[in-house]
């Protein structure tokens, strides 16, 4: 039960990562100038192509595959997945401030935003981090190993 409900967590951390990071993208469109930016094939200084497109569908869609398969995969599995994904999220979140604070063009909505899409996968990270032993497994193991035993000697 308590493996379900950190599971449930998790997912819920991921649900919302994806919101934050739509609700970033809302308020950067309603930037002054950023649909003039966005028109003539540039956002954020970078240039727009397939390519860049394709890195932002994968960061939108890789949180919300992770809330159905953190419910869904096996404990060591769910726990990698969420170490690896929660430092790599964590990191391009905190590089995508910096890049922000170096520019010096910062709102307070867009640092707002930032400071949140740096603490989920920070928590998701820490919640998978801080996993419980499967203490369970051990002991079934064991009783495994008692009801061979048993049968061995006593059939």
């Amino acid at each position: 039960m308590e493996t379900l409900l950190l599971k449930i967590k998790i997912a819920v951390l991921w649900i919302f990562l994806a919101v934050a990071m739509s609700a970033s993208m809302v308020l950067y469109f309603m930037t002054p100038g950023a649909i003039d930016e966005i028109m003539s094939g540039t956002m954020e200084g970078l240039q727009i192509n397939t390519g860049l497109l394709f890195f932002f569908s994968l960061f939108w869609l890789i949180p919300l595959a992770m809330a159905f398969l953190s419910v869904t995969l096996k404990d060591v599995a769910n726990r990698k997945a969420n170490i690896i994904l929660g430092i790599i999220f964590t990191v391009f979140y905190v590089g995508h401030l910096f890049m922000h604070l170096m520019k010096g063009s910062l709102p307070l909505d867009h640092l707002v935003m930032c400071i949140l899409m740096i603490i989920l996968p920070a928590l998701i990270f820490w919640y998978a981090w801080k996993w419980p032993k499967q203490k369970v497994w051990v002991n079934d193991l064991m009783n495994r190993k008692l009801v061979d035993i048993k049968k061995k000697f006593w059939v």
